[in-house]
This record gives C-alpha cells, structure tokens and sequence, in this order.
C-alpha cells in the first residue's frame, strides 16, 4: 500500500512538472557575474549591469586568435541562427576580448562582420587592461587567460557559458563542439 501510495505521489508531481514545463535549468554552477566596464564593437560602453534580466552565452576571444576563435566564432553565429529558428530572438552574446591592447573596437567589428554575425544582441568588448580581464575570468568564469610575454596568442577558455536573468553562471558548453540542441533547450528552460 506504502508502494503504491509513493508511486502515486511520483506520478502526479511528474505530470504536474510536465503540464508546467518541467524542463529543469540547468545549475552546474552558481558563479555571481562580477561587475566590470568596457567598451563595445561599436565604441559605446558595456557595463555588466546591462546583463541584468536577460539570458546571455558568454565567450573569450580576441580578433588575432589563429587557432579557435575563428571555429569558435563560427559556431556562435550558428547558435544564434539556430536559436532564431526555434523562435528565440531575445537571446544576447558577449565576447571578452583576452588581448584587449590589440583589439580596438574597430579591429573587432571587422572580426564580426567576416561571420556575418549578428551584432543586435552580440557584444564583443574590449578597453580595460590585461591584468583586469585575466582576473576578471579567474575570478567570475573560473577560467584560466594568460598572454605569454613575446607570443602573439593568448591562452583563454573555450567554453561557452550561460548565464541567466540574474546574472548568474549556470553552465558551460564545449565552444569548439557545441550541442546546439542541447543550449536551446537550456535557454528555453529559462525563457519559459
């Protein structure tokens, strides 16, 4: 009787999960984004306040990257088309520049306009220093940047991140083999 009570109760709260929507957020992770100011692609500022309600993947790069950004890029505009397929247009990108002594506002929005990306929810920023965007995906991303004394490549993280409307990390996602379905699921879990 206990048994059948139990999977009773199961039974119900699945269908009620269900008729709600019942898809579950994803929650890897519980990382506060830190406040941090810099310039967009476009030359206005970009201060991390302006995150604040919105659902946002978040990425590092820089325009010199020989090896994957250029992939990584590729695949975000790629996530973007996908995710305006499915009918998801409020969704916003941010790219971290890693070698912000290079990347100028212009540099990047030449880099963007070679993907054809789509700049009306994407920013790409830059005008801090290096120590402050090494630091800034220490400590907020938990991800290594490090430029190299006399190499013009920058290590910095490949991931793809999701943060939500609260502005925290919940996720990342492989920038170079992303599971596309599997983001827009994600997203969809928080728009809903």
């Amino acid at each position: 009787m206990k048994r059948i009570l139990v999977s009773s109760a199961i039974a119900i709260l699945m269908v009620v999960l269900v008729a709600c929507g019942g898809k579950p957020k994803p929650n890897d992770y519980d990382w506060k984004v830190a406040s941090f100011e810099a310039t967009d692609q476009d030359g206005q500022p970009f201060n991390t306040e302006q995150m604040k309600g919105k659902v946002w993947l978040v990425n590092f790069a820089f325009t010199s990257c020989n090896t994957v950004c250029p992939p990584m890029t590729f695949n975000l505009t790629q996530i973007q088309d996908k995710l305006k397929e499915n009918g998801i247009q409020d969704i916003h990108i941010l790219s971290f520049s890693v070698d912000p002594s290079i990347d100028s506002p212009e540099k990047i929005k030449k880099f963007l306009g070679k993907y054809k990306a789509d700049t009306t929810h994407w920013r790409f920023v830059t005008g801090y220093d290096q120590a402050a965007i090494e630091s800034y995906s220490r400590e907020t991303f938990k991800s290594h940047v490090q430029k190299v004394d006399g190499d013009d490549q920058v290590n910095h993280p490949t991931s793809i991140f999701l943060v939500d409307q609260e502005g925290t990390v919940l996720t990342r996602y492989n920038g170079l083999e992303p599971q596309e379905d599997k983001i827009i699921e994600d997203v969809k879990s928080l728009l809903d």
